[in-house]
């Protein structure tokens, strides 16, 4: 039997008995990645579309009618799903121009008047209303099952809902009290005429709370709901979860902050719009059940100011990215050193075995909190997926014959990191050396790039694809992602993709973001460049009549390898930057490496100019 057969034999009986108010059984049952708080990553109490699908890929969209299993997801997962997926599942390659939506493919394939059931508390409210225009154009209906039938399928076998404890942000990381945030978020409140504002993203709650957790492994964030006014800050959670410190927190802050159960957000919303004279604040990428609760009339729809005011680093956040960026570059000049040195002496190492060398680095550096995300320490043909994590199953040695890629990061308290280096430990074929130096230069193009203030991140995304572009080759993700800190290593509204953002504000000075491009040979090998860059202000000739001018600054420091690079493919003007870059690298990490001759003496050589 296929490892998915029984569930979803399971999941369609449920299907043929759900009840909604609209609805008496369901034609089909969506599935989508996210919790109730619409994370991009979850606890294992919330990865439903993982148990019924087998797909582990943290974006994805699973579809169960009855008689079909089909699985949307992106570009960086396309590899995984094909090998995660049985044999009962489709997968929809979504974001190739022949993949239909899920509105419009459950619209083709079901009869006119059938219903469509969600959790709504795990959709967003944006999602489903996109799903169920396309559904309506079909004669279809969209309906909200108040139990979830992945829950009643998976049954006792259920991971918990976790519930570790809060800790709270000192001052000297955080840089500025809750009450100069809220007043921040009231000024912006007053200006749209709202009177409360509901807030259920966790990175936004804890940012503003200066709060922080780890209910969700490499996100240090904790399960909450916050309701704000003019006069109150209402947070909904598990009071056994409160840090022991909590009123000299309040204290510390210049706030009283009320404390309900989590569970009773539903209640709290009601409360609100009962006793509201003006409008309700609720952004529409918080869940379909939160905006129900608001009529209408009620709802001011829009990206919450707290997501924007997160977004911009205030001069304490700013010194932490700096700063937890060098002493991870210590650390992962450290791991390269050891590791290239490792394989030239034909020690054993594997994917593994290199993930946990590297994290045991970085647990030596001030401040060391966790790791941001699973490490992707990939070799060879695992290379090629662009979210690969090593597994016992897939483990590959790191050797000098296959090309070695590791995207990893850090959790400080000061800030959080996110780099990925490519290397060749032995001779790199020719293309491999081509397609390098193509996401070099596409990576140095980017990193220089002055453009005007609040320009869209989806307009700079050219730039660094046009090398790879002139040959015919390109890259499924997206180019650049907004960092917390400490906080998601994946963090919006803004981004650098070719996907529209719908709530990018246009890129503003201390924002930090991404600048990874890379290139994926199918089965083969993969390569990506990435490094975290503060968008900083630029004094050009002309200043864009007057709107202002931004270019970005790199922050991560670790050399990029320089023997995969075909100079001749360089402009002057990018090896001066690649240059300038090492000799940055040289001079910021080397006083640190003093009494670490091995490693200094490896960080020489790589940052020599070419």
């Amino acid at each position: 039997m296929k490892a998915t057969t029984q569930k979803l034999s399971n999941l369609r009986e449920l299907m043929q008995r759900a009840c909604a108010p609209e609805a008496s059984g369901i034609s089909a049952y969506v599935v989508p990645s996210g919790d109730a708080h619409q994370s991009e990553y979850q606890c294992a109490h919330d990865e439903r579309r993982a148990f019924i699908s087998g797909f582990t890929g943290s974006a994805g969209t699973a579809v169960i009618t009855n008689d079909k299993a089909l699985l949307w997801t992106d570009g960086r997962y396309y590899q995984q799903a094909e090998k995660e997926l049985d044999e009962n599942w489709t997968l929809m390659k979504d974001g190739l121009a022949t993949t239909p939506s899920i509105g419009y493919w459950l619209g083709k394939h079901l009869p006119k008047g059938s219903a469509v059931g969600v959790d709504p508390r795990l959709f967003s409210f944006r999602l489903g209303k996109t799903i169920e225009k396309e559904l309506n154009a079909a004669e279809c209906n969209l309906i909200g099952i108040e139990r979830n039938l992945i829950d009643d399928v998976w049954g006792d076998e259920q991971p918990p809902r976790t519930l570790n404890k809060i800790i709270t942000l000192k001052l000297d990381f955080a840089g500025e009290t809750i009450a100069k945030k809220w007043e921040r978020v009231r000024q912006q409140m007053t200006m749209q005429n709202t009177s409360a504002l509901i807030v259920s993203a966790l990175d936004e709650i804890a940012w503003f709370l200066n709060l922080r957790g780890s209910d969700i492994d490499y996100n240090p964030v904790f399960f909450a709901f916050m309701i704000v006014t003019h006069n109150d800050i209402v947070l909904f959670a598990d009071s056994s979860k409160l840090p022991d410190n909590i009123k000299e927190h309040q204290c510390e802050n210049n706030v009283k902050i009320t404390i309900r159960p989590y569970e009773s957000i539903g209640d709290g919303v009601r409360e609100i719009v009962s006793n509201s004279n003006g409008k309700i604040w609720i952004s529409s990428t918080s869940s379909l059940y939160l905006n129900s609760l608001v009529p209408k009339p009620s709802r001011h729809q829009e990206i919450t100011p707290i997501a924007l005011l997160k977004a911009i680093k205030n001069d304490t956040e700013i010194k932490g990215f700096v700063n937890s960026h060098i002493r991870d570059g210590v650390a992962l000049c450290q791991y390269f050193a050891w590791l290239e040195d490792a394989v030239k002496k034909g020690e054993q190492v594997d994917e593994m075995s290199g993930a946990d060398k590297l994290e045991s680095f970085r647990k030596t550096k001030d401040n060391y909190m966790g790791l941001s995300f699973t490490t992707i320490s990939s070799s060879g043909p695992n290379g090629s997926v662009i979210h690969y994590h090593p597994a016992k199953e897939t483990n590959r040695p790191i050797n000098d014959k296959e090309v070695y890629l590791c995207d990893s990061g850090a959790q400080y308290l000061d800030g959080t990191t996110d780099v990925t280096r490519t290397f060749h430990f032995g001779t790199p074929t020719d293309f491999q050396k081509e397609t390098y130096t193509r996401v070099l230069k596409g990576q140095l193009t980017l990193g220089s790039t002055i453009f005007p203030t609040k320009t869209k991140g989806q307009v700079l995304d050219v730039l660094a694809r046009k090398s790879l572009w002139d040959v015919g080759l390109d890259y499924g993700h997206g180019t650049g992602h907004g960092v917390g800190h400490f906080l998601n290593v994946h963090e919006g509204p803004m981004g650098v993709g070719f996907r529209l953002m719908p709530d990018d504000p246009g890129l503003q000075e201390n924002m930090f973001i991404s600048n990874e491009p890379g290139f994926y040979k199918d089965g083969e090998f993969g390569i990506r460049i990435e490094d975290i860059v503060q968008i900083v202000s630029a004094q050009p000739k002309h200043n864009f009549a007057n709107r202002g001018a931004l270019t970005f600054k790199t922050i991560t420091m670790c050399p990029k390898q320089t023997k995969m690079i075909i100079k001749e493919l360089l402009t002057e003007q990018e090896i001066k930057l690649l240059n300038d870059y090492h000799q940055l690298v040289w001079e910021t990490l080397s006083p640190l490496l003093s009494e670490d001759a091995f490693t200094l003496s490896w960080l020489q050589n790589e940052t020599q100019p070419i």
